[in-house]
């Protein structure tokens, strides 16, 4: 049986789901900001006991590789990369933005357009900063990761329904109130439920990484800001 352990940790939201030949078995979700080191493996185990099944029992662990927070994705990676060690099993890495995209086309599945929409999920950056990519409608990339300033003309150059997901695409909705192209589908978020059929298909080809040297995805470098004292200037 084909049991995968999925690890969402590249936003503030973190989430763990496992999966079964392709299909959800159980999930866990905190959206408490910050918490991802407090309570990543204690979902895990909850996971694994409501789902009667022991660590031996996984075929791999799935870990969302980025790109988006670069605290959380380390997290989630060095989880990840000890219940891979600990019982011999592959690491896949699933990107952020094409789990949502996934999710997206699989929600729009059997819609009929007059021009087939791409697909551009969102991990919120900073200000108006976003890491998007661009997706057919089936999910297929067609365009590379980048961190972008969203402006009202980031995406003039499309004659097609535009849909934005993923949590940057909600603080773009003043940009394109009064505008029908764009197609809002914020409430899709990064989450390991999008994870399990994307982590299946690669585990199927044989698509996996090298677990001693996997690295998430950033896409920049981290800045460590300087913490503030009282009564310093």
């Amino acid at each position: 049986m084909n049991n995968i352990l999925c690890l969402e940790t590249s936003t503030d939201i973190c989430s763990v789901a496992l999966f079964n030949e392709g299909n959800l078995v159980t999930f866990r979700e905190t959206k408490e900001k910050n918490a991802h080191s407090a309570r990543l493996t204690v979902m895990i185990d909850e996971l694994m006991q409501e789902a009667g099944l022991d660590y031996k029992g996984l075929s791999a662990v799935a870990v969302s590789k980025g790109p988006g927070s670069y605290t959380g994705l380390r997290i989630g990676a060095g989880v990840a990369k000890g219940i891979c060690y600990a019982t011999q099993i592959p690491l896949i890495a699933v990107s952020t933005l094409e789990s949502i995209a996934y999710e997206v086309a699989r929600q729009k599945e059997g819609m009929k357009w007059e021009k087939a929409p791409v697909i551009v999920p969102m991990i919120d950056a900073r200000r108006m900063e976003v890491y998007k990519a661009i997706y057919d409608a089936c999910g297929q990339q067609l365009k590379d990761v980048e961190a972008e300033i969203i402006h009202e003309n980031s995406f003039h150059s499309f004659d097609c329904p535009i849909i934005l997901a993923g949590d940057g695409a909600a603080k773009c909705r003043p940009l394109f109130s009064d505008n029908p192209q764009i197609i809002f589908m914020d409430n899709i978020l990064a989450s390991a439920l999008w994870m399990g059929p994307i982590a299946h298909r690669k585990l199927t080809v044989g698509e996996i990484e090298n677990t001693a040297y996997f690295e998430p995805f950033y896409l920049k470098d981290f800045i460590a800001g300087i913490p503030k004292v009282k009564g310093l200037k």
